[in-house]
């Protein structure tokens, strides 16, 4: 997916410390959504809930890299990424995990987008809530389908 997100430096002359607090928490959530997805992706058994998971994956790859320009943009520097939770280590306890996960991420998003005043941000925030929406339902579909 494409965001419109590429040379815009939205704080270049002042920094927002709470933005910027923000971000190193949605970095290190999405960097912690790929160890799991990847972990998820490798335990499934049906090739349908292996394809969805690594597609998820690679959304949320995108997701941290997007971040990860805003945040350079911000400070000058790079984040290092820390795992927050756990992945649970079976699989329909992992994907209960990454339902809740990504429902309480698409409120967490929204309500950064609503505080930001850059148009931009905002709606990088809101797009990327849409895309852990959608992941909440797919997550969603393989718990209720037995294709995990």
């Amino acid at each position: 997916m494409y965001y419109g997100y590429d040379d815009y430096t939205p704080y270049a002359m002042h920094q927002n410390t709470r933005i910027i607090s923000d971000l190193e928490k949605a970095l290190n959530g999405e960097y912690s959504a790929i160890q799991c997805y990847e972990k998820l992706a490798q335990k499934a058994k049906y090739p349908e809930a292996k394809k969805i998971i690594q597609e998820i994956r690679q959304d949320e790859v995108r997701h941290y890299q997007l971040f990860s320009k805003l945040y350079y943009s911000l400070t000058g520097k790079n984040h290092k990424p820390s795992i927050t939770e756990p992945c649970p280590d079976q699989l329909r306890e992992g994907l209960i995990f990454a339902f809740k996960d990504e429902q309480k991420t698409v409120d967490f998003y929204l309500a950064v987008s609503d505080y930001v005043h850059d148009q931009g941000t905002k709606e990088l925030m809101k797009r990327i809530a849409q895309d852990e929406q959608q992941h909440a339902v797919w997550f969603l579909y393989l718990l209720t389908h037995d294709v995990s």
